[in-house]
C-alpha cells in the first residue's frame, strides 16, 4: 500500500503535467450518482481528476434506499458492484476503464462469495485487487465494501 500510493501520485502528477503540455486544464470534479450519498457527508461518492475516477469505498445499498440489501455477501457484493458502476457511469468511465480495487471483508471466510460475483463484473482483464479483513465498517450491516479508481485517459 505504500509503494501504490506514490505510483498513483506520480501518474497524476503525469497526466496534469500532459495536460498542462497540451493546454488541458487538469479539472478536479466531484461525481454524484442520483440516489447514492456518503455514509456521512464528508467526502465525494467520486473524484473526477486528471484522467482518472477515483471512488470511494461504496457498500450494498440500493440507490436511494437507506437499508443494506439482504442476502449475505453475494447480495451485497452484487449491489455494491452495482453501485460502483453507476457510480462510474455517472463520471463518464466504464467498468473495463477500473485499474484498481480494493476490498474490505468483515470476515475472510466470505471470500468466496464475493470472489464469485466479483469475477462476474471483471470476467476479462481484470482491474488490480487488494482484499483485506477489517473488524467493522461504518454500516454494521454491511459485511462488504469496494473502493476503485478507474483511467478515462482524459475522455
Amino acid at each position: 500500500m505504500r509503494l501504490l500510493r506514490p505510483l498513483v501520485c506520480l501518474a497524476l502528477v503525469a497526466q496534469a503535467s500532459a495536460c498542462a503540455a497540451r493546454g488541458v486544464p487538469a479539472a478536479r470534479t466531484t461525481v454524484s450518482p442520483p440516489g447514492i450519498t456518503p455514509v456521512v457527508p464528508i467526502y465525494s461518492v467520486a473524484v473526477r481528476a486528471g484522467g482518472f475516477v477515483f471512488v470511494s469505498g461504496l457498500i450494498g445499498v440500493r440507490p436511494g434506499v437507506s437499508e443494506v440489501v439482504p442476502g449475505g455477501v453475494a447480495a451485497q457484493t452484487r449491489q455494491t458492484l452495482e453501485n460502483l458502476r453507476l457510480t462510474l457511469e455517472t463520471a463518464g468511465a466504464r467498468m473495463a476503464d477500473v485499474v484498481e480495487c480494493t476490498v474490505f471483508l468483515t470476515d475472510m471466510a466470505d471470500y468466496a462469495a464475493m470472489n464469485a460475483v466479483y469475477r462476474e463484473f471483471f470476467a476479462t482483464s481484470p482491474p488490480a485487487r487488494a482484499t483485506v479483513a477489517v473488524t467493522a465498517l461504518p454500516r454494521p450491516d454491511a459485511r462488504v465494501e469496494i473502493k476503485c479508481t478507474a483511467w478515462t485517459g482524459g475522455r
